[in-house]
């Protein structure tokens, strides 16, 4: 149904240019990558995390559902020049449908507050972070039949150092994300 009140009209706007621009954000960070045997290091998870605390759940999950679709229609907004549905059934599909879930449960998290605090913000992105790479472990360990051991250390193991530096960036982005986004609280 279309809004009815320049109210509605308004917010849904907002909604398209924020996800516009959060799709946007997604396609450029994966552009950044140090490609790696199976799953390439980008700043993607990074991007994720402050789109969920910074959009809240619903808005969050809608951006990263938004870039999926992007990417599933042909778009090159995966990590390379790549589009189409080979990353979604490759080795880094359980990493980017873990996007959806880390960014609900971020951002789920950060409209209960944990947004507020530097230090529970840190711990509400370790776990958006640790969504992704459970979703990206299984996924190489039991979807592409890797096992767990070498899922473990071609999917996870790598990738640990970094998060902790993505995780303290982000926290330390969230200010100026809120005052671009203007989210309430």
């Amino acid at each position: 149904m279309w809004p009815t009140r320049p109210a509605e009209a308004v917010s849904a706007l907002r909604a398209v240019v924020l996800i516009a621009l959060g799709t946007a954000m997604m396609a450029l960070s994966a552009k950044v990558n140090l490609p790696l045997p199976y799953v390439p290091m980008t700043l993607q998870t990074l991007v994720v995390l402050v789109i969920g605390a910074a959009y809240g759940w619903r808005l969050g999950s809608a951006t990263m559902i938004a870039y999926l679709a992007e990417g599933a229609m042909g778009l090159p907004v995966f990590a390379g020049p790549v589009g189409g549905i080979a990353p979604l059934v490759g080795p880094t599909a359980g990493y980017l449908y873990g996007f959806v879930a880390a960014a609900f449960v971020t951002g789920w998290l950060a409209e209960r507050g944990w947004d507020r605090n530097v230090g529970l913000l840190f711990v509400a992105m370790a776990v958006g972070h640790a969504v992704i790479f459970i979703g990206g472990f299984v996924w190489l360990a039991y979807g592409i039949h890797l096992g767990a051991g070498k899922a473990w250390l071609v999917g996870v193991a790598p990738f640990i150092l970094a998060s902790i530096i993505k995780n303290t960036l982000a926290a330390a982005l969230m200010p100026a994300a809120r005052r671009i986004i203007d989210r309430p609280a």
